[in-house]
């Protein structure tokens, strides 16, 4: 709370209000108006909550107009370059970036649960075999309650932080097999031995008759993009897990509904349609005609990919993901007429006067799109992919959130339809 305030007067009843403003570490001054309505008797009305503050929390900031993105006060330029996916997992959970000591016990504790139960494996084998991942994957993550019932006190702080870190481990896990049986492939169980993304890429790709390696430089950018999309403030899926949570509802529960709120094409689908966009362009040469339909306001196409709700200046993630994308294509040497395709639009996005002066640079969807798929993962695994990294964001909101006194999410409504009217019988109807 500050000293300032803002006064509200009602020119119908003269009834004045003095709106608290409340200032976070950074960020803009907002105004406290949960006395809006006892007071004066107003609601106020903000679609998309594009202005709204929903919540307090410590745990990523952004700033949208100089395009800055830190997590507990870290730039995520240093993160991306010096730290690990499970270091900044820690960074998340805790606040505080681990002691070697602490990692060294926080990456045993997330290895000891990378397993599911195997049941989840005949859970999977239920689903039809074209099932969307995020099908499979909200489905088994909401199941997982009925797994570890012994462990599903909200109000226990040891239970919360068990769910967390089961859910950080579990989510490759759970996300490799929805793959695999969309490939009619066998289980392939946690490798202990490797890291957290070497792990993944082996349940996703090792088969039995022949040996797995791992390339350490598709291993460093998926790390790369776990951190990345690790948390992104209050985003629809996080302010979904946050509104389940409010309700009392056991983790598993909330994250199978973040997972549902990520799965839209808007969200977390928006790297699977930058693929479906580049493939209906179809061809290098046909570029310059779709960036011609891009600029058409009387057009339906549009480029995905580009731009960002939040940031109005280049996305701080695309910078970085940017490098890593042209050294996984230099390294796996990738010739995809897509691929081409994709870096031809990044060009021209660049140069062009009407996407520099609009903004619309590449964003962080664009550039995990094309490694994805450089690495062989298919389109209908990206949004799983997302899921992985954003589940420790997910996770760390939620335990911010149980471990403070909060209230129940309830949003207020302009009704529009009819006002009252009387009952008339089905025989007397027009």
């Amino acid at each position: 709370m500050t000293d300032r305030k803002l006064t509200l007067t009602d020119p119908d009843s003269g009834k004045t209000l003095d709106l608290p403003i409340l200032a976070g570490t950074e960020g803009d001054p907002t105004m406290d108006i949960t006395r809006l309505n006892p007071e004066l008797g107003y609601f106020t009305y903000d679609p998309g909550y594009g202005t709204t503050a929903s919540c307090k929390s410590d745990i990523t900031f952004i700033d949208g107009t100089e395009g800055i993105l830190r997590y507990r006060g870290y730039p995520i330029e240093q993160l991306a370059e010096r730290s690990s996916f499970l270091e900044v997992s820690y960074l998340l959970l805790y606040g505080d970036l681990p002691s070697s000591t602490e990692l060294a016990a926080f990456e045993r504790d997330i290895t000891y649960h990378t397993m599911v139960h195997e049941q989840v494996n005949t859970f999977i084998g239920g689903f039809h075999y074209d099932a969307h991942p995020m099908a499979i994957l909200s489905g088994v993550i909401a199941s997982m309650a009925g797994f570890y019932q012994a462990n599903l006190d909200v109000n226990d702080p040891a239970h919360r932080e068990l769910a967390a870190k089961r859910m950080i481990a579990k989510m490759p896990t759970v996300s490799a097999a929805a793959y695999r049986h969309y490939m009619g492939w066998p289980s392939a169980y946690p490798r202990n031995s490797l890291n957290y993304a070497e792990r993944f890429l082996h349940m996703m790709f090792s088969v039995p008759a022949e040996a797995y390696e791992v390339n350490p430089v598709a291993a460093r950018a998926l790390d790369l993009l776990f951190i990345l999309h690790a948390d992104h403030e209050q985003n629809a899926s996080t302010s979904t897990v946050r509104l389940v949570g409010s309700t009392g509802a056991n983790p598993y529960a909330c994250v199978a509904a973040g997972i549902a709120a990520l799965w839209g094409p808007a969200h977390g689908g928006a790297n699977e349609a930058v693929l479906n966009m580049l493939n209906e362009i179809g061809d290098v040469s046909r570029v310059g005609e779709y960036v011609k339909k891009a600029k058409d306001k009387n057009d339906p196409f549009r480029l995905m990919g580009f731009g960002h709700r939040v940031y109005k200046n280049f996305d701080p993630r695309a910078r970085i993901i940017r490098k890593a994308c042209h050294d996984v294509l230099a390294d796996l040497g990738q010739t995809d007429p897509l691929l081409d395709l994709a870096m031809e639009l990044e060009k021209i996005a660049l140069e062009d006067d009407y996407f520099v002066e609009r903004k619309l640079y590449p964003n962080v969807d664009f550039y995990s799109g094309i490694i994805y798929k450089a690495l062989g993962i298919p389109t209908s695994m990206f949004t799983p992919m997302f899921a992985i990294g954003r589940t420790v964001g997910w996770v760390a909101q939620w335990l911010e959130q149980a471990a403070t006194p909060h209230r129940i999410g309830r949003p207020r409504q302009i009704y529009t339809g009819h006002s009252a009217r009387d009952y008339v019988g089905i025989d007397e109807r027009g």
